[in-house]
Order: structure tokens, then C-alpha cells, then sequence
């Protein structure tokens, strides 16, 4: 039990780490370090896993979601709107790939 106690309190040290290395601001919006660690970022994984079409549905969600009422309530609106450009710039990457397969 203690070994598996070790390791979840080193993978919080280094989490933690990655979190102050990170430019907060660029980072949070293209590359947040909760969303690459490990092998896979989340992203590429959630295409993965539902397909190109249906993760522009995803994407459609958290354009959604990070400019409806949350943008003016939360403590960044600036980066929300800037995650919110990341998402809307994905779902038309995936559009352009599935044009004329899905649609």
C-alpha cells in the first residue's frame, strides 16, 4: 500500500511541476499539462475514440460551453474565449477532413 501511496505523491510532485514550468497562459489554451500526461493528449484521444465526425460535436460543445454564460463568470474570460477559438479552429480541422464522407 505505501508503494502505491509513493508513487500517486510523485506523479502529484511532478504534475504540480509541470504546472509552474508551464507558460500559463499559451499552455492553458494549446497544450494544457492536466490534458498531456501520459502518451496521448486528450483530444487526440477523444478522436480516437469517437471518430473524426463525431468529435466535431465534442469540439461544438466546448466552443459552447466556453463562451455561453460561463465566459463572464469564471476567473479568466480571456483564455476561456482563447480555449473556445482552440476548440472552434479543431472542429473545422475535422470538418475539412470528414467533408464529403459524414456531411
Amino acid at each position: 500500500m505505501a508503494s502505491h501511496e509513493n508513487f500517486m505523491i510523485a506523479k502529484a510532485r511532478e504534475l504540480e511541476e509541470k504546472w509552474k514550468q508551464a507558460d500559463r497562459q499559451s499552455d492553458m489554451v494549446n497544450s494544457p499539462p492536466h490534458y498531456s500526461d501520459g502518451n496521448i493528449e486528450t483530444i487526440d484521444y477523444i478522436v480516437d475514440v469517437l471518430g473524426e465526425y463525431e468529435a466535431i460535436s465534442y469540439c461544438h460543445g466546448n466552443v459552447i460551453k466556453y463562451t455561453g454564460s460561463r465566459l463572464w463568470k469564471k476567473d479568466d474570460p480571456i483564455q476561456d474565449a482563447e480555449k473556445a477559438v482552440w476548440y472552434l479552429n479543431k472542429m473545422i480541422e475535422l470538418m475539412k477532413k470528414t467533408q464529403g464522407v459524414n456531411w
